[in-house]
């Protein structure tokens, strides 16, 4: 969890000064509003950490830099970034293997009905929630 030590804090900071709610956070990131309220948690014993999906919807739909959320300065470290489960390409080259990435944040990326879809579904009730799974077959 070294990359997330000022986490909550960081995540605090730029929910406020983008005057976004704990709800607002829990849409973009497909959680509930006591999952955000635990990242930003004071206290290290109540608080929990996204997982990768939640903070890549989170940087994405608010066009934060990943960077800007995770420490990633480490006095003695070599600057290198490694967080495991985010290994995509098996280029050495930077420029590949970012066109790569942002080729796969393009493809998994919703669409504005897309979004538009999931807000209505989310705020409906659980049974009409039920019953389009229902005929979606899921």
């Amino acid at each position: 969890m070294r990359y997330l030590q000022t986490f909550n804090n960081r995540l605090r900071q730029m929910r406020e000064a983008e005057c976004l709610s704990f709800q607002d956070v829990a849409e973009i990131c497909g959680v509930d509003e006591a999952q955000v309220k635990s990242w930003e948690a004071v206290d290290a014993r109540q608080r929990s950490y996204p997982d990768l999906s939640a903070l890549l919807d989170f940087c994405i739909k608010t066009e934060t830099p990943l960077e800007d959320l995770l420490d990633l300065a480490e006095p003695g470290g070599e600057g290198q970034l490694e967080l495991l489960g985010l290994a995509f390409s098996n280029s050495d080259d930077l420029s590949v293997a970012l066109k790569e990435l942002e080729q796969e944040i393009n493809r998994v990326q919703l669409s504005e009905q897309e979004v538009e879809l999931l807000r209505r579904f989310r705020k409906t009730t659980a049974e009409n929630r039920r019953m389009i799974l229902q005929i979606l077959g899921a």
